[in-house]
């Protein structure tokens, strides 16, 4: 009597299925969670989460082909235009003032870029539903937490050691995060579980002190709501990233009479704009090298800038690399709104949201190369890659065309 044949069990799929879940329910629960009470959460968990995600990929393979992965990625001119960046950052070290910090985040950039890049080849061809659903589930976890601490923080971190803004770092990574979330949940039809979570995240971020989340939450909506026509939403959403950067440098001397109109001509927003004008107008030639990397922050310490200069990307681009580093990252961030999505129509909304949310943020003023704030923008990029790569769909033939040969052959024989 022969023995009924048994499945062949791989103890080493086993393992990487196990790990590349739990790398998934670290980037897409634990991080979220966590980042809303300790405010270096984010750099730490991050990395090990995707650790295992590349461990879970050289185990089984189940990531796309590396070499033409690798050769098209080198190709895009996104990527190029960002690579211009990081290039141009490298040479300004020549000519800037803090020779040894600058390095030293240049050395942090390059290596979160280089991170992001190998969870970006690491991921799997074809994402399993039940991995992406934890995505939905981390961030309303995440937006309760932070409404609790929202409303009640005061009384249950009494007593415990001060984390600093660990809520304001949180609550922006929820933002970012909320974008992907929703996408995945409206590619699946899930339209009301979709308007749910936005709602949590928006209350979340509401009963937080802190409105810069809030407004980029704003801006990401309208973006989202510009793409029900998608073509003029991803125009909108790239001319208006990309040029603003392009264009940074005339923005005080456009923006300052309109601030100092509506806010009167002392108020801190409109002194920034003016001390933006100041260092304009009499460093021009610096206008097209830059002062250097690293510059923006530390010169406010040792007088280089106005204690009142903004904070922000917009200033910080022009003032650090230049002409060349601002319109290469302009250009990159065009293509890459330009390019996202594509793939995946019903992504592109979603897409669109988190350009907006993460240029808003950038622009309102998070640090250009706070490592924090990478780490974040990594996250938020993995998540993308992973929902993207989770819209696939299986054909299944139709009950009808399975039962048409029955049917021929019980029908009668045509008469003779």
């Amino acid at each position: 009597m022969a023995r009924a044949s048994t499945p062949t069990i791989d103890p080493a799929l086993d393992a990487a299925a196990l790990l590349r879940r739990v790398g998934f329910f670290g980037l897409f629960v634990i991080v979220p969670v966590v980042a809303q009470v300790a405010r270096r959460a984010t750099v730490i968990l991050a990395p090990i989460a995707v650790a295992l995600l590349i461990i879970a990929s050289a185990i089984d393979g189940r990531q796309r082909p590396l070499r033409p992965t690798s050769a098209r990625l080198l190709r895009a001119p996104a990527f190029l235009a960002g690579m211009l960046v990081i290039l141009w950052s490298a040479l300004s070290l020549a000519w800037t003032p803090f020779l040894g910090p600058a390095s030293e985040r240049l050395a942090n950039l390059v290596a979160t870029i280089l991170l992001t890049l190998a969870g970006y080849l690491a991921l799997p061809d074809r994402m399993r539903s039940a991995n992406l659903y934890l995505l939905p589930l981390g961030v309303t976890a995440a937006a309760i937490v932070a409404i609790v601490l929202g409303l009640f923080g005061g009384s249950l971190m009494r007593g415990l050691p001060d984390d600093g803004d660990a809520l304001d770092r949180g609550l922006t990574l929820l933002a970012l995060l909320l974008w992907p979330a929703v996408a995945w949940l409206r590619s699946r039809r899930r339209d009301r579980e979709a308007l749910g979570l936005a709602l949590v995240v928006a209350a979340a971020l509401a009963v937080s002190p802190n409105l810069t989340q809030v407004v980029a939450l704003a801006a990401g909506a309208v973006a989202f709501a510009a793409t029900s026509r998608p073509r003029y939403g991803v125009g909108l959403t790239a001319g208006i990233v990309a040029g603003l950067l392009a264009v940074a440098p005339l923005l005080p001397f456009l923006a300052r009479p309109v601030g100092a109109a509506l806010f009167g001509p002392l108020a801190p927003g409109v002194l920034a704009l003016k001390s933006w004008q100041r260092i304009v107008t009499t460093e021009p030639v610096r206008l097209i090298t830059g002062h250097g990397f690293e510059t923006a922050l530390r010169g406010r310490f040792v007088g280089m800038l106005p204690p009142n200069a903004p904070s922000t990307a917009l200033f910080e681009f022009w003032y650090e690399l230049g002409i060349v580093g601002a319109l290469a990252a302009a250009f990159a961030l065009h293509a890459s709104i330009r390019r996202a999505g594509r793939d995946a129509p019903l992504l592109v909304p979603g897409a669109m949201a988190g350009f907006a949310t993460a240029f808003t943020i950038a622009c309102i003023g998070v640090g250009l190369t706070v490592i924090w704030w990478l780490t974040t923008l990594a996250v938020t990029i993995l998540v993308f890659v992973a929902i993207a790569r989770g819209q696939f769909r299986t054909r299944r033939p139709k009950v009808t065309r399975l039962r048409l040969p029955r049917a021929a052959e019980s029908s009668p024989p045509p008469p003779l």
